[in-house]
């Protein structure tokens, strides 16, 4: 949950590659804006010109020498400024933010998918997020081999990431599904493999739950 200082609301998207968290995320920034919300739509690595330049880098096909603690600390470096510059700001006003990718991400991809220690991992991503955490995470899931088949058809650029071996991307897929299992108050999940609008129907009732229930503004 987001620190009782900050009255705005905070969904993030995540999920495996595929998943079209790049198709919703400003899709629902959109439709709370209908609602007369004052929304920030962002990402993760980015949405900062410092976290711009550090998502060219961990992209680059060029750096397949990258070591996983070296991306782990890249994607938290980015992030920290992310937080610092534009959503803590934004939800100090009582502003909502959809963020595309949050803490998250590292826990499934360099934690479950890289196998990194998941301890020190999480004190990192507090201190580099200043402790905050989303509202509301929807986890977009579907099966890996869907997931980046559609990648591959085009659905965004194909990166480093989406390079690596079938077998990490089941991991990070089993790790989202273990981090929605820990904090099912937090978490709902998605299913992605449906077509785009019943995909879209899914997360409109679960925001829509969520705000109702008061949950989603803490």
């Amino acid at each position: 949950m987001t620190s009782s200082k900050n009255p705005g609301l905070f969904i993030t998207l995540e999920g495996p590659e595929g998943s079209g968290k790049s198709t919703h995320a400003p899709r629902l920034a959109e439709y709370l804006r209908s609602l007369g919300r004052d929304v920030l739509l962002t990402r993760e690595p980015g949405g900062t010109s410092i976290g711009d330049q550090i998502r060219s880098v961990l992209n680059d096909h060029a750096n397949t020498a990258m070591q996983p603690r070296a991306e782990f600390l890249l994607f938290c470096a980015s992030r920290a400024q992310l937080v610092s510059q534009m959503i803590h700001p934004h939800l100090e006003r009582g502003g909502t933010v959809v963020c595309d990718r949050f803490s998250d991400s590292s826990m499934a991809y360099q934690g479950y998918g890289h196998g990194l220690g998941r301890e020190v991992m999480r004190s990192i991503c507090d201190f580099a997020t200043g402790n905050l955490q989303p509202n509301l995470t929807l986890l977009l899931d579907l099966p890996v081999e869907v997931g980046l088949a559609r990648r591959r058809q085009g659905q965004g650029d194909w990166n480093r990431l989406d390079a690596l071996e079938v077998e990490f991307h089941r991991r990070v897929r089993q790790g989202y599904l273990e981090l929605a299992r820990q904090d099912p108050s937090r978490w709902i999940r998605i299913d992605a493999e449906k077509e785009e609008e019943e995909v879209w129907a899914q997360i409109l009732q679960a925001v829509e739950s969520r705000m109702g229930s008061g949950k989603g503004n803490r």
